[in-house]
């Protein structure tokens, strides 16, 4: 194959590359409400996620979501559908039976990922929905607080958007902005200091400092935590993440005293995971 040939087939695949590029999450999300538009069991997992994301997109919290996942009996439930529209051996039964059955895993795939799209779109690591964000901003009844790793900042934002005149630091290191989305599109200002920078700054000005979602890998958290020790002992540190989980690290989990009393339990009610993540709220001493 001569040079000129070989450039040509070269472009050609790369075309071939391009045409079947992969269809966007939340297109392929509105694929499958089309397909299974006979079956509100799955469209109200679909209608859910895509409310939560125009939502997101528009800068308002979401709304609490339920399990997203497919219900254990679906394919007994279209099953049923299907042999109520096609007698047993009707071509057109059988393709239709195929199609579904086909979508099912795929979809299931993107309901289990819909966390992923939220960190990887919008920077969004914990759920921050809004009851959530209400029965937080109760609990802290208006006392000054610092969030580190604020990320995008949506925990501030809905914090400040419900008590304007509540002091409220948020900050982050903008470390992440060189990895994914996370600090790219702030929802609300955000100040440039890394955790423990933070809470030298305001430690002696604030009751509370939330950390959400410290790296698992990292143990900043244990850090923080040991600084808030020796010299802020009595301020509060509330932990968002998923114990021996997704998030912080072991010597955090391991060393950290966690409690939830009942106004804290309140809080947690509305902290509802989505997903096999067991998101919770801690006290942290």
């Amino acid at each position: 194959m001569n040079p000129k040939q070989l450039k040509k087939l070269k472009k050609q695949v790369k075309k071939a590359h391009q045409v079947v590029k992969k269809q966007p999450y939340i297109e392929q999300l509105m694929t499958y409400r089309d397909l299974f538009d006979d079956f509100p069991q799955i469209k109200f997992l679909i209608n859910n996620v895509l409310e939560s994301d125009r939502l997101i997109k528009n800068g308002l919290l979401p709304q609490p979501l339920p399990k997203l996942l497919l219900p254990d009996n679906i394919q007994d439930i279209i099953f049923k559908k299907v042999n109520e529209q096609y007698p047993q051996g009707n071509p057109e039964g059988d393709r239709l039976w195929n199609r579904y059955v086909d979508a099912l895993p795929k979809l299931d795939r993107l309901l289990r990922n819909y966390r992923d799209y939220l960190e990887a779109t919008y920077g969004m690591w914990s759920y921050v929905n809004a009851p959530y964000i209400k029965a937080l901003s109760e609990y802290l009844h208006g006392r000054p607080t610092l969030e580190i790793m604020a990320g995008n900042g949506y925990i501030s934002s809905g914090l400040r958007n419900l008590r304007p005149a509540q002091t409220i630091f948020a900050t982050d290191s903008t470390d992440w902005t060189k990895e994914n989305e996370t600090g790219k599109h702030p929802v609300t200002t955000i100040e440039p200091l890394d955790a423990l920078a933070a809470i030298k700054k305001y430690g002696s000005q604030v009751d509370y400092v939330i950390m959400s979602w410290s790296p698992d890998k990292l143990e900043i958290d244990w850090e923080v935590l040991q600084l808030l020790r020796k010299d802020y002992p009595e301020v509060k540190l509330l932990v968002i993440g998923e114990k021996n989980g997704a998030t912080d690290s072991a010597k955090f989990w391991q060393n950290a005293h966690l409690t939830q009393d009942d106004e804290l339990k309140k809080v947690n009610e509305q902290l509802h995971s989505f997903d096999l993540i067991d998101e919770q709220i801690y006290l942290a001493q």
